[in-house]
């Protein structure tokens, strides 16, 4: 067996007799002071292309939305506003208006579409000609002068927040809170984001519904430009929606689905041959649990689907 020994190292300095000594390497002798670099590399130096001239980028220019007009114009719909409603058409066509200015023009008909009065819900359609009457800025809101009961519905709002960026914002609602108004409602969603209202007038918008008694995530958009997609996605049946039901009856096992049209009787929903056309997936979790998912969106659809197999939903 064999084995290496390492021979231990020289100290720093000596070398061979009879060596020259250890003038460094070019790069080295050019950095001392006083030292000449060597003529091939004064040569590479020569041949090195120069360093562009430093320029300083441009300033970004930022548009100004257009000016609001001060006597009545014309204008058409152009293919990129086709199908929008009136009341998002002027709040993307004039960013500053508020969105109260919007509602009161549409509503004393100062806004017409083809020459004739519109609704803000109203759809137009490309090549279409709108009358805007002259339009103002209101005074921009000033922060912090929620009343007390302002902050309080705020808070409320923020404690349902689910998630929420520039463009959307997604809430839990609670069991027992009407989405919109209406006959004997005093509290509902639509209303509570009045407090959320920017200097510009606009808020979280609705772009789908939950009824009263039933919890879930509602999906609001911020912006026009946000709106719009929801809407066209919810439009289109491209978003899926599932629910969780509690019934005090045995369910089926497996999967089924129901078709049935569903038409009012008086204060109530029903199945009904005459009705609308709704249609509804159910598949059981466990002995009182279902999970529904509706492919249709028919006011109260679930549970009048979920009563005519059977399993009506509890409470």
């Amino acid at each position: 067996m064999s084995r290496r020994v390492k021979k231990p190292l020289k100290p720093r300095g000596d070398r061979p007799k009879g060596a020259r000594p250890y003038r460094g390497s070019a790069a080295e002798r050019t950095a001392r002071p006083g030292g000449k670099p060597p003529a091939r590399l004064s040569a590479l130096a020569a041949r090195a292309p120069k360093p562009a001239p430093f320029i300083p980028e441009p300033a970004k220019v930022v548009p100004e939305p257009p000016p609001l007009p001060t006597k009545v114009q014309t204008v058409v719909v152009t293919a990129d506003e086709n199908n929008m409603r009136v009341d998002r058409f002027l709040e993307a066509r004039f960013p500053g208006l508020s969105f109260s200015h919007i509602q009161r023009i549409v509503r004393k008909g100062e806004l017409r579409v083809n020459g004739k009065r519109a609704d803000s819900k109203d759809r137009i359609e490309e090549g279409q000609s709108i009358r805007i009457p002259p339009l103002k800025l209101d005074t921009p809101k000033v922060a912090g002068t929620l009343s007390e009961a302002g902050a309080k519905t705020l808070q409320a709002l923020k404690d349902m927040i689910l998630f929420e960026d520039a463009d959307v914002m997604v809430l839990n609602k609670p069991a027992g809170l009407a989405v919109q108004g209406g006959s004997g409602i005093t509290r509902n969603v639509d209303d509570m984001l009045e407090v959320m209202r920017d200097a510009k007038g606009q808020k979280p918008r609705l772009v789908h519904r939950l009824d009263k008694e039933t919890s879930g995530v509602m999906v609001f958009g911020k912006t026009p430009l946000a709106n719009r997609a929801l809407t066209a996605q919810f439009a289109a049946r491209s978003v899926h929606k599932t629910y969780q039901l509690r019934t005090d009856r045995p369910i089926p096992d497996g999967e089924q689905v129901v078709t049935a049209g569903i038409a009012r009787a008086g204060d109530r929903y029903v199945c009904s041959p005459e009705g609308e056309a709704a249609e509804t997936r159910f598949r059981k979790l466990s002995d009182s649990l279902v999970e529904a998912q509706p492919l249709t969106g028919r006011t109260h659809q679930i549970r009048v689907h979920a009563t005519a197999r059977g399993f009506p939903i509890l409470g």
